[in-house]
């Protein structure tokens, strides 16, 4: 199957689809792909940014084995 048949199959099951939230995830997928959408940090977000920046600026790198943990540990948190 080529390109252009992948898009038409797409189209097709993209208009029988019932659920609406299915129809704004593919939204959200193809803003993001086309790059048509500017994702806004939240507040934790830019704090860690500028601590980030910070830590660099002192040079109080950390490793990547403690980046991992900390993130493993950060997404637990969701």
């Amino acid at each position: 199957m080529n390109v252009a048949e992948i898009k038409l199959n797409l189209i097709n099951k993209i208009t029988e689809l019932k659920n609406n939230s299915i129809v704004e995830e593919l939204q959200k997928i193809l803003d993001f792909e086309l790059d048509t959408v500017t994702y806004k940090l939240s507040k934790l977000e830019k704090e860690r940014i500028l601590k980030a920046e910070e830590e660099l600026k002192n040079s109080e790198l950390i490793d990547n084995d403690s980046v991992n943990k900390q993130i493993d540990t950060w997404l637990k948190e969701k």
